[in-house]
């Protein structure tokens, strides 16, 4: 039996932290192999915004693969996965989804994820948006893609930022059919 997988992709944007929540909660759940890519400029931000490093990180991921090991099993369509999320999705990596610029793991395996019709979730992390980032949303929408920014919904009631994270991947999660209600409290309607 195929195991449940899930490509995890971690670029030089913001936000290492929603990278790394997805891992630890998908570990805590189980039943997940996690594949894990992180770019240079991604461990960067891990040190920078969360003082951890690659060791550190490789840690949460079931397997971990070099950003630029194009030969890696998730650079292909034979290898099945239930889909991918980038978390979080620099302008550059934006771009080269939107482009099928394979010039790295991450994007090479994003567009294998698009081309086996499988769900990518792309979380970018850039404001304000030029027109060159709109569009490139525009065209990963297109193809089948998932733009997710990391806006909180303050209906929730969160208090911490650690709250606020949980409750963006625990909704990253479910757009993969992938139950984590435990992390926030979906909209049920005013009282």
């Amino acid at each position: 039996m195929t195991p449940q997988r899930l490509v995890i992709g971690m670029t030089g944007a913001t936000g290492a932290v929603y990278g790394l929540r997805l891992l630890q909660v998908l570990r805590e759940l189980g039943g997940w192999e996690t594949h894990l890519v992180i770019s240079e400029a991604g461990l960067l931000n891990l040190k920078h915004e969360l003082d951890l490093n690659r060791k550190d990180l490789q840690a949460w991921a079931d397997v971990t693969h070099g950003i630029h090991d194009i030969g890696a099993a998730i650079a292909s369509g034979g290898f099945a996965t239930q889909g991918m999320i980038i978390a979080p999705c620099s302008m550059k990596t934006l771009a080269a989804v939107a482009h099928g610029f394979g010039d790295n793991l991450i994007s090479r395996a994003a567009d294998v994820t698009l081309k086996e019709r499988r769900r990518l979730i792309v979380v970018p992390r850039e404001t304000p948006l030029n027109l060159a980032h709109i569009r490139n949303m525009a065209a990963v929408t297109e193809m089948g893609g998932i733009i997710y920014p990391p806006l909180p919904a303050f209906y929730g009631g969160a208090k911490t930022l650690e709250k606020l994270i949980d409750e963006t991947v625990g909704r990253l999660l479910a757009l993969l059919g992938i139950h984590a209600d435990h992390l926030y409290q979906p909209w049920a309607g005013l009282p």
